[in-house]
């Protein structure tokens, strides 16, 4: 799977912890394309719940979606590549992610290792203890899905390699860019 015509637009999904921001900032850098965190995304109401470590129910990821949907779209209707940081947790929500030019990086590994990254992350708002609702509400992408996957017990450079091969995208060739330089917060 996880072939299309076009440059594509990758949304690189997991639970929290799972290292999209990370994998997301070394393949934009080493790519050249624009990088856009889904996380700045967030309506201040969604982030406030999740500071409180209350986890978000579907009504609140809705407007979230659309807006992370937009800016996919925004790029797949120009043909221009772009790499997006998104959850992505549940089949209905890829749904309205996913279109032609979209490949989702699904990056997977245990809870307990994911547990080990969250136990030493500082300064973001989700919260260590939200964790278990994650994976509870995890669907794994199936065969209809337009996606890969990636053990997250490689370091990042790693994954962001793996990506990059299996998907047969071409490096940026001038300089090297520092992970994350072609960032686009949200908007």
């Amino acid at each position: 799977m996880a072939k299309t015509a076009q440059q594509p637009v990758l949304v690189i999904m997991g639970v929290s912890g799972s290292g999209k921001s990370t994998v997301a900032g070394v393949l934009a850098g080493r790519l050249g394309w624009e990088l856009a965190e889904g996380d700045d995304l967030h309506p201040e109401s969604n982030v406030a719940k999740m500071q409180s470590g209350q986890p978000l129910t579907d009504d609140d990821r809705w407007p979230w979606l659309e807006r992370v949907a937009d800016w996919i779209r925004e790029h797949t209707a120009s043909g221009t590549p772009g790499i997006i940081t998104c959850s992505a947790l549940k089949k209905r929500y890829r749904d309205v992610l996913r279109g032609e030019g979209v490949v989702f990086v699904f990056l997977q590994g245990s809870k307990e290792h994911i547990s080990g990254r969250l136990a030493s992350r500082h300064g973001h708002f989700m919260p260590p203890a939200l964790l278990e609702s994650q994976f509870e509400a995890l669907e794994e992408p199936t065969e209809d899905e337009n996606f890969i996957s990636l053990s997250v017990a490689a370091s990042p450079s790693e994954e962001a390699q793996e990506v990059i091969e299996r998907l047969s995208l071409e490096p940026k060739s001038t300089g090297a860019t520092t992970a994350g330089a072609n960032r686009v917060p949200g908007h």
